[in-house]
């Protein structure tokens, strides 16, 4: 967050401390697990009181249960209702498509939703269009990039973790070869692993990372043969950008091979032995931050981004064969970010046909990671 922004969260949190204090005891724990059950409307309020003071809409692409990206984001609206008692929550999961995500939106709305939560990739666009038809209903999107007068957007801010992650890998690495894999060729995807990449190369020159991709969010099928096939190209570090991290990490544990995570920290279980770390988002703050300014009416449409230093993401647990020095390097490089001393896209840096991408004494900007369309060198794959 810049500092204006920054400031403006601290005041509107402590106008919602007021606020909270009105709908109900307000809990300051976060939840770490979401609730093992399917998701359907949950009211607050006891017989022969008032209705609630804000109904909420939430959609997911997928199970809420995944140990990735769709959990991440139940376990950021379950805190909203752990913050604000007063509020009504209505959840969907398992809507990936665009109509799906229409008529979800639409019968969120006829049941009394004010705020709507659109978390998959593919929910921006039908969000956008109920926005234009519910000018009173407040629609906020996870990833996206529209915006309008009540539909904004929010997320992590990922490329800063995927840079200290890198240097776990760089020094973890005994072949010099690791493995990312991809849903789709996107902007942000390239980012994340140019970042990754950039955070190895920076602890070990060597390392070479080896991009491929499943063309879908969740084909458990395909993410098993894809990391099977980077394992058998002598990768000994894998990582990956897809819904749930699970199959790509159970099945290079299941062939010895280090992995580190993304979306979700619960994915660890799934690596007793071979895990190095990841990062993962605790955005349950942030959306309680927002759903306080639709109640205190100060809502406005933001492109928020946010990230480790911001309490909206977090680096998980390390591994129980992860060296120290491993681990101090991690944090040594957290602390360089945060400083400003590190900034994982400064200049200059070159693409994998050897043209500059960014230019010495310049940074490559936020608005321009979502539209990356090239690797930087020591990437072995096609950004598109």
């Amino acid at each position: 967050m810049n500092k204006d922004r920054i400031l403006r969260f601290i005041a509107v949190l402590m106008s919602a401390a007021l606020l909270l204090s009105a709908c109900g005891p307000a809990a300051t724990a976060v939840p770490t697990e979401a609730p093992a059950a399917e998701a359907t409307s949950a009211p607050t309020e006891a017989p022969g009181e008032e209705g609630p003071c804000l109904t909420i809409g939430a959609l997911y692409g997928g199970p809420i249960t995944d140990a990735g990206y769709n959990q991440a984001m139940h376990e950021a609206v379950a805190a909203i209702q752990a913050n604000i008692e007063c509020v009504d929550i209505i959840e969907a999961e398992n809507v990936p498509d665009e109509a799906g995500a229409t008529s979800t939106m639409e019968n969120m709305v006829q049941q009394g939703a004010t705020l709507i939560f659109a978390t998959a990739f593919n929910h921006q666009y039908p969000a956008l269009e109920l926005a234009n038809k519910y000018p009173d209903v407040k629609f906020e999107h996870a990833g996206g990039w529209e915006m309008s007068a009540n539909f904004a957007n929010f997320f992590g801010a990922p490329p800063d973790g995927w840079y200290m992650m890198g240097v776990a890998a760089g020094l973890m690495t005994e072949t010099n070869k690791l493995g990312f894999v991809a849903a789709f060729p996107l902007g942000w995807t390239s980012t994340f692993i140019n970042a990754f990449t950039l955070g190895a190369q920076s602890v070990n020159p060597d390392v070479e990372t080896i991009v491929a991709y499943t063309f879908n969010w969740g084909d458990r099928a395909k993410e098993a043969d894809t990391t099977n096939s980077l394992i058998n190209q002598g990768v000994d570090v894998i990582t990956m950008h897809v819904d749930s991290p699970s199959t790509v990490i159970s099945t290079a544990e299941s062939r010895g091979v280090y992995s580190i995570g993304f979306q979700n920290l619960a994915a660890q279980e799934f690596a007793p032995e071979f895990w190095i770390s990841g990062t993962g988002f605790t955005l349950g703050d942030t959306l309680t931050w927002l759903t306080s300014t639709v109640l205190d009416g100060t809502w406005e449409p933001i492109f928020l981004r946010c990230g480790i230093a911001d309490g909206c993401m977090a680096i998980a647990p390390f591994g129980p064969n992860v060296p120290q020095d491993v681990q101090d390097a991690v944090a040594q490089a957290k602390a360089a970010i945060e400083s400003g001393e590190i900034v994982a896209f400064a200049g200059p840096i070159l693409d994998q046909d050897g043209t500059v991408r960014v230019a010495e004494g310049e940074v490559l900007s936020e608005e321009a990671m979502g539209s990356v369309d090239w690797f930087v060198q020591g990437v072995i794959g096609s950004p598109q």
